[in-house]
Order: C-alpha cells, then sequence, then structure tokens
C-alpha cells in the first residue's frame, strides 16, 4: 500500500496506517494543508473552492472529508458531485471561485485515490505552490475557523451540462457538420463519469452511441489506464457493431483513446496529433507536448507551417510552455488534449468534439486516417538500479556518449537521432531509470531500448 507525496497532489491506496497510505487522517491533513495556503495565497478573507470526484468506491468518502475540512476552514465549497477533471477546471473561472479540487486517481486501479489541486484559474499549481502544501501539511499549520465563521456548502450537479454546451460553443466545432455525417460510435466509460459525460455529448452532436461500462458505479471492469492490453472488449464491439469508431477515457476524463473502424487501436500517442491536425488545418499556429511524446506532432506541425517544442513531463510544464509559445494547442502523447480556446487543461469532450469534426471533413474510415500519418513505434521500459547507484552520474555519463548527437537535459536525457529518439527519465521515489524510444517500427524501438539499457549496465558497472 501507498502514499505519494507531490507538489501536484497527494495520491495513494485507501485503508491501512497513517502517513503510508490515503487514510481519513492523511485526507483531512492534505485538505486543510491546501486551504491553509489558499488563504495566504488569496489574500481574502473568504474563499471559494470548487469540488468534484470520478466514480470510483472511495469517492464520496474522500469527498465528505475534503468539503468537511474546507468549510472547518471558513471557506465556502460549491460541491459539484460526480464530475470530470476537466469539467472542474472549467468551473472554477465561471464561478469565479479561488481553487478547486478534483478527487481522482486518474487511470489508476479502484483502491487508489487523489486531490488534484487547482488555482483561481482552473489550472494545477506550480512546483513552488505545491511544495509550500506539502510543508503545511507535514508542519500541521492550520488554524480551524471558530463556530460563527464556518464555510457553507452549495450543491450544483449540473455543471456537466455546462462543460457540453461549452464544448458545442468552440469556434471550430459545427454541431450541424458532425450531426450529417451519422456516425456511430461505441463508448468505454470504464463505469465512472465518462459513461456521464462522453455519451451526453455525442448525442448532443447527433452521434449514434453504444454504451459500454457507461455506468458509474466505481466498479472498473478492467484496468482503468487506456491502453491495448486492457481495451478487448471495446477492440471487439466496434467491430460487432459496425461502429465508426470508438472512445475510451480514463476514470475522470482527461485521456482519451480511439479505436479504428477495424477493431484496432488508434493509438493513444495519435490522439493529440489527430485533433492538432484538424486545429493547424483551421488556424495557423504552434503546437507544444512533452519529450516523451510521438514525433508525428512535429511532422504535423510543421506540414502546416507551425513550430513544435517540447517540455518537461507533466502537465502544468506543457501548460507553461504554451503560454510562452500561444501554442494554439498541445497535451501530451497519454491522450490528452489541451486547447487554449475552452481551458488550459487535458480535456477528453473537446477531444472527442475536434475529432468529430476532422473525420467529418475527411470522410472515409478512421483506420484510413491513422495510416495517413507518420508512423511511429514506441516502447517503454525500465531499469532498475541498487540504491547506491548515482543516478544522476549515469544520465550525465550517457549524456556525454552522445554530444555528438541533439540532447536536451530538460528532463533527464532526450537523445534525438535522425530516425529515432530515446528519453531516459529517473525515478523521484525509488533507484530506476525509465527508458522511452521512438523508431519507425516496434523492432526498431525495442532494439534501440535494449541498447541503451546495455549501455547504462555497462556505464553503471551492472551484470
Amino acid at each position: 500500500m501507498t502514499l505519494i507525496k507531490s507538489i501536484s497532489g497527494i495520491r495513494g491506496t485507501i485503508g491501512g496506517a497513517t502517513n503510508n497510505n490515503l487514510t481519513p487522517i492523511d485526507t483531512v491533513k492534505f485538505a486543510a494543508a491546501y486551504g491553509t495556503w489558499l488563504k495566504d495565497y488569496s489574500g481574502k478573507d473568504k474563499l471559494n473552492v470548487v469540488i468534484g470526484r470520478d466514480a470510483r468506491l472511495s469517492g464520496e468518502m474522500i469527498q465528505n472529508l475534503v468539503v468537511s475540512t474546507l468549510v472547518g476552514l471558513g471557506i465556502d465549497v460549491v460541491d459539484l458531485g460526480l464530475s470530470t477533471t476537466p469539467t472542474v477546471e472549467i468551473a472554477v473561472p465561471i464561478e469565479k471561485a479561488d481553487g478547486g479540487i478534483i478527487l481522482t486517481a486518474s487511470h489508476n486501479p479502484k483502491q487508489w485515490n487523489a486531490l488534484k489541486l487547482l488555482n483561481e484559474k482552473g489550472e494545477f499549481l506550480d512546483a513552488k505552490q505545491g511544495a509550500r502544501i506539502l510543508e503545511l501539511a507535514e508542519n500541521e499549520d492550520f488554524d480551524f475557523a471558530e463556530v460563527g465563521e464556518l464555510g457553507s456548502i452549495t450543491k450544483n450537479d449540473s455543471y456537466i451540462d455546462s462543460h457540453i454546451k461549452e464544448v458545442l460553443n468552440l469556434s471550430l466545432v459545427d454541431k450541424e457538420v458532425i450531426k450529417k455525417s451519422n456516425f456511430k460510435v461505441v463508448v468505454d466509460g470504464v463505469n465512472s463519469t465518462g459513461g456521464i459525460a462522453i455519451p451526453k455529448l455525442l448525442e448532443a452532436l447527433g452521434v449514434e452511441v453504444v454504451k459500454l461500462y457507461c455506468d458509474p458505479t466505481g466498479h472498473f471492469p478492467h484496468n482503468p489506464e487506456p491502453l491495448k492490453e486492457h481495451l478487448t472488449a471495446i477492440c471487439e464491439l466496434v467491430v460487432k457493431e459496425k461502429a465508426d469508431f470508438g472512445i475510451v477515457v480514463d476514470p475522470d476524463v482527461d485521456r482519451l483513446a480511439f479505436i479504428s473502424n477495424d477493431g484496432e487501436m488508434f493509438g493513444e500517442e495519435y490522439t493529440l496529433v489527430a485533433c492538432a491536425d484538424y486545429v493547424l488545418s483551421k488556424t495557423k499556429g504552434n503546437t507544444v507536448s512533452n519529450l516523451s511524446s510521438t514525433r508525428a506532432l512535429h511532422d504535423v506541425t510543421e506540414k502546416h507551417g507551425g513550430t513544435y517544442e517540447a517540455t518537461a513531463v507533466g502537465e502544468v510544464n506543457v501548460v507553461t510552455k504554451m503560454k510562452a509559445n500561444n501554442a494554439i494547442i498541445g497535451g501530451e502523447g497519454n491522450g490528452g488534449i489541451i486547447y487554449p480556446e475552452s481551458h488550459y487543461g487535458r480535456d477528453a469532450l473537446v477531444g472527442t468534439a475536434l475529432f468529430l469534426m476532422l473525420m467529418s471533413e475527411k470522410g472515409g474510415t478512421v483506420a484510413e486516417l491513422r495510416a495517413s500519418y507518420p508512423s511511429y513505434f514506441m516502447s517503454k521500459k525500465k531499469i532498475q538500479l541498487t540504491p547506491d547507484l548515482d543516478v544522476d552520474a549515469l544520465l550525465d555519463a550517457m549524456h556525454q556518449k552522445y554530444e555528438s548527437e541533439r540532447v536536451s537535459t530538460v528532463d533527464g536525457v532526450k537523445i534525438d537521432f535522425p530516425e529515432n529518439w530515446v528519453h531516459l527519465r529517473k525515478s523521484n521515489t525509488e533507484p530506476i531509470i525509465r527508458i522511452y524510444t521512438e523508431a519507425q517500427s516496434q523492432i526498431e524501438a525495442d532494439d534501440l531500448s535494449n541498447r541503451i539499457i546495455n549501455e547504462i549496465k555497462e556505464v553503471a558497472g551492472l551484470d
């Protein structure tokens, strides 16, 4: 069982001992730290915070603890109930709230939950702000409100509908164009809030929906990370139903994957590529993704006359670079679409609408669309090291070995070869180096990762 405290929030498994798991005590302590930080950060006497959760089994318990803690600090709460991460993100500025908390462990299995923290813009906190919250939690430096100054709770379960309306109003989304295409789509909502939001959006766009695991019970029918090995059922159902494609989201609906009409994975890395292809065809501009994302986004961006840049892994890093570069779309290779016209957060609803517009205009099948993009293949591996090894020194040695190539040290070491690349990142919690490679065939990607692993072992003196 695990408790992971980081600058982006607190995440852990339910049950067990305090400080080792996400227990009620740990939940209250971290919520109090966020509320205390928010008071100081905002400089206001009276605060308002938006709270929403995915459908996982511990969600209601964690939500009650967080809401009550904030009320105890004298903070008013807007309780969205069952919601999605992007829905909470858009609700914060609409409510003119001072911050927000999303209760979700994203793609983690059912025994996990987490508190993800937002600022007044509905965006994730930066590293400095997150570090301060961790410090407050560690010191338990809280000052709760007296009885006459307790906060209030307002329930509002209409925000998924508001979110859908916001998507329909985007300048590059035309409901009538999509409706005329007569799409039939299978949706795997992994029995969380995507089972509410995605079918509602599709129906509003005139799309025929076939639901799979769309009952928000929190009983995940398969591992909720939208990877090929977890998605046998929807791949088979897309073919059986003769659907145009399938949609898969994670429990909090910020990651989006497609299944092609032939039952094959479109490729989570290519979700952003396709959406960017559509947006860039209408609006000239730049794109951003993280260093571990496919090179195909770079290729598509340049095809449309834009500039692509990569940044360190992490949504907040992508958003910061997007703002600096005035990027018109960006995200991460895990199926995360960030479209600033809507908001600066990964949003599967926005991605779904943009993809439907692309398919409406291009015609043909989803399999044909996928075949039209540059074809790259990824390998993701890791090497376990002994605790006494200096991981930073190993990464520096690999940097020096390949200094004649294009090398980035923004986030670990990324080496760009002419035909492929490798990205080496160390874990912050254990002696592990993660190795990501991409090449023009799966064999080449695997061979490159194996070669790099052997080189690291040689440098480290490991057998």
